[in-house]
């Protein structure tokens, strides 16, 4: 590869330097992706060159995808997803092997976009594209350290009949998923928004009534709560948060049964639950997994999803940014959840959330990752 300094070249250089111990990708595009770089730059388009990532082997497909590459994005490759036969969707298979977690390679970097996830967070790519359906991109960027958005149900076009899965973007923070959404998001303004005023009302709950949560994870979160509050970033109103527990609900329409009356009455029962929480507040803030990264054998009786797939039934926005870690160095993810369309309105209220809290540290970790002696070439 000739020396440049070029964003492309330089995520390039990652890909092929950290990728054989990662394995977050399933292609990469490299003699492309310099090309689109070098017409982006010359036609001065506005992202002039953004190296970004695709989740899956149909991601470059992606309405996203294609208004990004319009903006001058250029995509760098493909990222892994869960291979055929898994029984959960919290693991992805690479080119070279199962993906792992960039912080710890014993565990699981979460899914189903696990490889987009992990690339943002090795610095492989400086975005990528997601889609979540229960969490799939909310779990992943909680377990990876970076942030996370799922977009409003319905409001970008999504391949999946049953509506439960929408678009999303995995990025190192809400100020840079915000160079996503300008060019994807409907309604999204060109001149910046202004600042929101603070503090922001918001109500916590650590299980949403009915989730089992890690000790140590709710500990976590909630002293990241805590010092929203003391910046002045968050004031906490003193209100009922607890739904009913969605994955019954959640299974029937994954099933093909949105009608089952026990999934239509559990639907109604937290969409009347939400309206009247988002009304007295803008913004929900829970843990966004229950539990920290498993280990690749799977994750046992626990749904990882548990506080992530309820707005996916009811449609929210969603977010996940970094809270902190546990003690054995797993990242921990807080979920911001806002009112139906209120996407751009949450984009900012992340940014102010993040700007609050401590800067996650940097990746590697003191133990990072030693490729292994490169292989046979597997790029096109």
């Amino acid at each position: 590869m000739a020396p440049t300094t070029s964003a492309v070249a330089r995520a390039l250089e990652r890909i092929e330097r950290l990728d054989p111990a990662l394995h977050a990708f399933i292609e990469v595009w490299p003699k492309t992706a310099l090309a689109r770089e070098r017409e982006a730059v010359a036609r001065r388009l506005p992202l002039g060159g953004l190296p970004f990532a695709v989740k899956g082997p149909s991601g470059i497909r992606s309405y996203a995808a294609r208004r990004l590459v319009a903006a001058g994005g250029v995509p760098v490759g493909a990222t892994s997803v869960p291979g055929p036969g898994t029984g959960w969707q919290t693991w992805g298979q690479g080119a070279h092997g199962r993906t792992v977690n960039p912080w710890r390679a014993d565990r699981t970097p979460g899914g189903s976009s696990a490889g987009a996830a992990v690339a943002v967070a090795a610095g492989m790519a400086e975005a990528a594209t997601g889609g979540d359906g229960a969490g799939s991109v909310r779990v992943p960027a909680a377990w990876c350290g970076v942030f996370g958005l799922k977009t409003t149900n319905g409001l970008l076009p999504s391949p999946d009949r049953t509506g439960l899965a929408s678009a999303g973007v995995l990025a190192r923070s809400a100020a840079a998923a915000e160079r996503y959404a300008r060019h994807v998001l409907p309604g999204y303004g060109a001149p910046a928004a202004p600042p929101l005023p603070l503090p922001l009302p918001a109500v916590y709950s650590e299980d949403l009534g009915f989730a089992e949560v890690d000790p140590e994870v709710a500990a976590v979160v909630r002293a990241a709560v805590d010092r929203l509050v003391a910046a002045g970033t968050v004031r906490l109103l003193e209100r009922d948060a607890a739904l009913l527990d969605p994955a019954g609900a959640w299974a029937a329409v994954r099933g093909g049964s949105p009608r089952a009356p026990e999934a239509v009455r559990v639907r109604r029962a937290n969409d009347d639950r939400l309206h009247a929480l988002l009304a007295a507040a803008p913004l929900l803030l829970t843990p966004t997994t229950p539990n920290r990264p498993h280990g690749h054998e799977g994750p046992g009786d626990v749904y990882s999803t548990a506080l992530t797939w309820a707005f996916n039934l009811s449609g929210h926005p969603a977010a996940s940014l970094p809270a902190g870690f546990t003690g054995d160095g797993c990242p921990v993810g807080l979920q911001l959840v806002a009112a139906r369309g209120a996407d751009v309105s949450l984009l900012g209220m992340a940014r102010a959330v993040e700007s609050a809290l401590p800067t996650v540290r940097p990746w590697p970790p003191p133990t990072e990752h030693r490729p292994p002696a490169r292989g046979p070439s597997w790029r096109r």
